[in-house]
Formats: structure tokens, C-alpha cells, sequence
């Protein structure tokens, strides 16, 4: 297994607080969700991917298989942000190198406010990178990536 650098900033851990309404955006994408709370059914209305949701048992739900807000959010940022590397690479003038990976854990839990938050940190591998190299790459992607761009701007 590849050994990950870990890079955690402290606003990958802002809680949500409100939704952007910005009119340059490129892409949308539709879902519906229904059942009694984090468990259901959600699907894209475009048809092309829908889920079973399942309560975790850590959060007093039956747990088993299936899939939960929290995954779905781990799925899409270290793609994104993979992709993100390479738009990070041509702006510094350099490549990410065959074979990098970015693992995404996500999790939710309550605050000492009250309510929830969710927590992010992402482990890349960069291999043939020096970890200067690596941390100058990963820190110029986190402006660059749309999921880093939110958490840091709680979704203004």
C-alpha cells in the first residue's frame, strides 16, 4: 500500500453553513431523496445514478451495507481533487506524477454547539515528488479544487 502524506488545514473542518448561489456555474446536477432521514432512496432525476441509503450504526442506525451522505462526499472530493491536481501541476509548470492517488475520509459528527459538522482530510500520494514538492502542489490544488474552494468558504 502507498504510503499517503496527510494534509489536514483547519477549514476543511468549517460545518455547513448555507449554499452558494453563483450564476457562473458550468454544471448542475438534480437529486431527490426520500425516507425517513439519512436512510431512503436518492436518485440524480436525469436517471443516471441513484443510491440506497443506510443509517450508520455508529449514528444509532441499523448500519450494514450501503451508502451514506458521508461516503458519496468521500467519492466525489477525491476525485475532484485528483482532477484538481493536474490543472494545480500545469499552473506551477510541473506534472502529477504516474500512478498518484488521493484518499478521502470523511466523517460527521455533533458539535459542542450544537448540530453537526462534518470533518475532511485528504492523503496523497505523489510518488517521485519530495514532500516540498508534494505540499506546494497539494496546498496551490486546495485553491483550485471546487470541494476545497466550499469547506474553506462554508458553502458561500
Amino acid at each position: 500500500m502507498p504510503r499517503f502524506g496527510r494534509l489536514r488545514p483547519p477549514w476543511l473542518r468549517a460545518p455547513h453553513t448555507g449554499i452558494s448561489n453563483d450564476r457562473r456555474r458550468k454544471i448542475e446536477n438534480q437529486c431527490n431523496s426520500n425516507g425517513r432521514s439519512r436512510d431512503g432512496h436518492t436518485a440524480l432525476t436525469d436517471g443516471t445514478l441513484e443510491f440506497d441509503l443506510v443509517i450508520p450504526g455508529e449514528l444509532g442506525g441499523p448500519g450494514g451495507d450501503g451508502a451514506n451522505p458521508e461516503k458519496l462526499f468521500a467519492l466525489g472530493y477525491s476525485k475532484c481533487f485528483l482532477g484538481a491536481l493536474r490543472v494545480g501541476a500545469q499552473q506551477l509548470k510541473t506534472k502529477v506524477p504516474e500512478g498518484s492517488m488521493v484518499s478521502a475520509t470523511i466523517g460527521m459528527g455533533p458539535r459542542t454547539e450544537g448540530g453537526f459538522a462534518i470533518t475532511a482530510a485528504l492523503d496523497d500520494y505523489l510518488p517521485g515528488n519530495t514532500e516540498a514538492e508534494a505540499q506546494h502542489l497539494v496546498e496551490a490544488t486546495h485553491c483550485i479544487c471546487p470541494y476545497s474552494n466550499s469547506i474553506r468558504r462554508r458553502l458561500t
